[in-house]
């Protein structure tokens, strides 16, 4: 019996579709991209022959590809139900030129629900090209930009570093901001606050004026403590608020971020959870526009729980030009539904979108503005009281968290006299701006038309992992080396990391999508100018400066000026004059003298330093001149001047420098220790301590040593036996099927583990799956290790 095949992108998505349309489909999923362009820049595009990308499909996506494969051999009829936007356009492609499908069709839907599926599949259509060309313009020009950029990078800056199109942008635009909070002279300033008792009850006033010197606020003071004071106005002002449209991609993440405290790839990694399960739409959008059938079903909803009052259904408008990501904005698939998901964070996520899409089609709340005004009897500014009352609720009964306090001011009128109980003058300072959270640097992003809703989430995460921003609470605040970074794009490529050209940019990819441009003639446009600016530039002297140091910081050698620049180490002063003069201070500004020794190893004579790097304190002891320390044999070709032959050993968290004696240092220094061969294997043995604390290690095994097990300073080799003998605890949820030998190129143990997902191996972090018909019997470490490529 024949099938229809239908693909989308998610298992859990497969698995929901699947329940709707029976035994009569086949659902697969792809599990993402089914190739990409490889991680390696040699060959990925060719520039010359018209911007051709060169695919390459990873080893773990074969077993996907043959599925598919397979599957469409039976099959009568072949549907690619890709997500909605541009990026699924292009996997659906790719798993038909892959898998090598013929008469496909492709279907789109905004929310996975039995109607939205079968609706779909009664209106196929073909894969659009526009959309598709406008993908792989967008990543081949990322990578082009990516790689050519931080290339030069590595040679000016420093080594490891990078720059990416739209990631650039957005980290000078936090640089910027906290260039102006560096810059920032505050101002002094006075608030005047007075307390008055009417007839009807106290009213607390401020000052409408605020003095800049503290003359004037004491003149106000005296003169106010002496007046008589009456009320000089009264204005009343009734005022509607309106809610605001349901959500976008961007304006979920800001919620989610200012109200539940989420990172914007927590809030799309629940919302992605949510659209695959089908209680929401397609969270990737930059629509407000919501269907005729779930405003009816909304509405509904509204009157039921609030009543005819309270309900106003209204059609909202799209402010971006090109809005292009889907046609809804982000609901539930059921309004009815007051709670859905899984995990807590779903929870949160899916009561956000459902009371947003809820409150854009109830009323508008009325309130009540009232302003006080006071005047004294003397020649002085007026002091006035704000307040408000709700007179409707509106929209706000159902988003309680957007409604704040009301704060009612007592009946008077004017002419009433008021009686002063206190007046106070309190000095304050203006402060700088604001660094900015995630959800205000989207909003700017989205402001100035840098990035799509699909890469908002993916320009926060990326600038943090590389090291370019830190998070302070909530705030985003530039590292060292982000802000080098940054002014040197800025200083050498301003037209490639302004607002102008990333929008301009997008624009161009978005007539892409629509064919009123070509891929071939956009990318060319660009990338002549942009070759031969990188060209330009790689005569350019090594940057790491990062300002003037200041006068409170002259050089402690010569006295010149010095200058804040970055070092591996991170920042530190350094004079002016170098390399001159090898004057240096920290950060907060105390000398850098010249490595001075704590002593002389008593075995070998040589001298013991007590220095600091990236990965916190050690200890260095020199080795003859010849001598290649172990850790400092160089695997590949080194970079840069030549390393020193020392040993070096870790001092343990927490211990005071200042107190490290010569014999601790030699104590460090016999780390590691070898305690004897391994029986089985006649493998060294060893203890010593790293990154993550002591262990015991042999032949690629290693082991955490456990306080009450023992220190590897004194570990015997059985008791490192014995915990090697434990096998490694498998993280939550998975569990270890057997050991299935040793790789075939490398040695190391090859272990199965499995997890609800299925069977994996482990590449380093990542978990490679294999196919579902995997027998755990029959595996061989042949065959793990061709997964494992």
């Amino acid at each position: 019996m024949t099938k229809t095949l239908l693909i989308v992108e998610s298992p859990t998505k497969a698995r929901t579709i699947q329940k709707y349309l029976g035994k009569d489909y086949t659902v697969l999923a792809s599990v993402g991209h089914v190739r990409d362009l490889p991680k390696s820049n040699k060959d990925a595009v060719d520039i010359e022959g018209g911007f051709i990308p060169h695919y390459v499909v990873p080893a773990e996506k074969r077993e996907v590809i043959e599925k598919i494969r397979h599957a469409a051999e039976s099959a009568d009829a072949i549907y690619l139900a890709t997500d909605p936007d541009r990026e699924g356009e292009a996997i659906a492609w790719h798993i038909r030129e892959v898998a090598d499908l013929k008469k496909t069709k492709r279907v789109v839907f905004h929310e996975i629900t039995k109607a939205a599926i079968e609706e779909a599949i009664a209106h196929p259509r073909a894969i659009d090209e526009h959309l598709r060309e406008a993908q792989e313009a967008r990543r081949v020009l990322d990578r082009i930009v990516g790689y050519d950029l931080s290339g030069l990078i590595w040679k000016k800056v420093r080594y490891g570093l990078s720059a990416g199109r739209v990631q650039s942008p957005a980290l000078r635009i936090l640089a910027e901001r906290e260039r102006e909070i560096k810059s920032f002279i505050p101002v002094t300033y006075f608030v005047l606050s007075a307390l008055f008792k009417s007839k009807a009850g106290d009213i607390a006033t401020t000052c409408v004026e605020q003095p800049k010197s503290k003359a004037d606020s004491d003149r106000i003071v005296i003169a106010g403590r002496g007046a008589s004071w009456s009320v000089a106005d009264i204005t009343e002002k009734a005022e509607e608020r309106n809610p605001r449209p349901p959500f976008t991609t961007s304006t979920l993440q800001q919620t989610a971020s200012t109200r539940l405290g989420f990172a914007p790839s927590r809030t799309m990694r629940a919302a992605q959870k949510l659209y695959e399960a089908g209680h929401i739409t397609y969270m990737r959008t930059d629509s407000v526009n919501l269907g005729a059938e779930a405003v009816a079903m909304m509405a509904g909803v509204i009157e039921k729980q609030f009543g005819k009052e309270y309900l106003q259904t209204r059609a909202y408008k799209t402010t971006s030009k090109n809005a292009q990501e889907a046609h809804e904005a982000i609901r539930p698939t059921d309004a009815s539904h007051e709670r859905a998901g899984s995990t807590p964070d779903e929870v949160d996520v899916y009561a956000l979108i459902r009371t947003r899409a809820l409150a854009s089609q109830m009323s508008a709340a009325k309130i009540m503005r009232t302003n006080i005004a006071a005047k004294a009897d003397a020649d002085i500014p007026m002091f006035t009281a704000n307040g408000s009352r709700t007179l409707f609720p509106g929209w706000l009964a159902l988003d309680t968290a957007a409604r704040g306090e009301d704060l009612e001011l007592p009946k008077v009128a004017v002419g009433d006299a008021l009686t002063l109980v206190s007046l106070s003058s309190e000095e304050k300072q203006t402060e700088p701006p604001n660094r900015y959270t995630e959800a205000g640097l989207i909003k700017e992003l989205e402001k100035r038309g840098i990035g799509r809703p699909s890469t908002y989430a993916s320009i926060m995460k990326t600038i943090q992992d590389r090291g370019y921003v830190e998070k302070l609470g909530r705030s985003l605040q530039p590292t060292a080396t982000g802000m080098v970074v940054s002014g040197w794009l800025e200083d050498n490529f301003p037209e490639y990391v302004s607002d102008t050209f990333t929008a301009e940019m997008e624009d161009e990819l978005d007539e892409i999508a629509r064919g009123e441009r070509g891929y071939t003639e956009t990318l060319t446009a660009f990338y002549g100018p942009f070759e031969k600016a990188v060209k330009a530039k790689d005569k350019l002297p090594k940057a790491t400066s990062l300002g003037e140091a200041g006068a409170a910081f002259p050089c402690p050698i010569c006295g010149s000026p010095m200058e804040l620049k970055l070092g591996r180490g991170g920042v530190f002063m350094s004079c002016k004059r170098y390399p001159d003069c090898m004057g240096a201070r920290t950060e907060e500004g105390a000398e850098l003298k010249q490595d001075e020794p704590i002593g002389v190893h008593p075995d070998t004579g040589a001298n013991i330093y007590i220095k600091t790097g990236r990965f916190g304190p050690y200890v260095e002891m020199d080795l003859p001149e010849g001598t290649v320390a172990e850790e400092v044999k160089p695997k590949k070709k080194s970079r840069g001047r030549p390393k020193k032959a020392a040993k070096r050993a870790s001092i343990p968290k927490g211990t005071d420098l200042a107190s490290i004696t010569l014999a601790d240092a030699v104590k460090y220094l016999s780390l590691p220790r070898e305690l004897g061969m391994h029986p089985g294997t006649g493998k060294a043995v060893f203890a010593s301590t790293g990154q993550f604390g002591p262990y015991v290690g042999t032949d690629g095994e290693f082991r955490s040593l456990k306080a009450k097990v023992g220190d590897p300073y004194t570990i015997t080799l059985d008791e490192a036996l014995a915990v090697l003998a434990t096998p490694k605890l498998p993280p939550k949820g998975v569990t270890i099927i057997k050991e299935i030998g040793k790789h075939p190129r490398t040695g190391k143990s090859l272990v199965l583990y499995k997890s609800k997902q299925g069977f994996f191996l482990k590449k380093g972090l990542r978990r490679i799956y294999l196919p579902e018909d995997t027998n755990p019997d029959t595996l061989t470490p042949d065959q793990a290790a061709e997964y494992l490529k």
